[in-house]
């Protein structure tokens, strides 16, 4: 993994994408239809993260279907996990406090979570 994998990760929209295609292949057009930019724009985007090695790339007729290579990630992959999970845990703290705010402005009970 050289500088332009870190140049490429460097990007906010290129991490989102290795985040949508992290778990699972996704099309272009799923990936695409996360962003409010141009379907091009997305594209380019893909194409330098296929270029630096950090998305594998699978046709299946017309359909491209792109998974992002951990391994090529190297010690990336790492940081990213711990990046989208701390964006998570922010996330939730958000969440909490404006369940807190709402029920003291509207004056009503706590909802509490089912555990599974």
């Amino acid at each position: 993994m050289g500088v332009d994998a870190v140049r490429a990760v460097a990007e906010p929209r290129r991490r989102e994408i290795l985040r949508l295609c992290w778990d699972r292949e996704r099309t272009a057009g799923e990936i695409a239809g996360h962003f409010d930019v141009t379907f091009g724009a997305v594209s380019q985007h893909l194409a330098v993260l296929r270029e630096t090695g950090l998305v594998a790339v699978r046709r299946e007729g017309t359909r491209r279907y792109y998974r992002a290579d951990r391994q090529a990630l190297g010690p990336l992959a790492a940081y990213l996990e711990s990046l989208w999970a701390d964006q998570l845990d922010a996330l939730a703290v958000l969440a909490e406090q404006a369940e807190r705010t709402w029920n003291e402005e509207v004056g009503g009970e706590p909802r509490r979570r089912k555990r599974p």
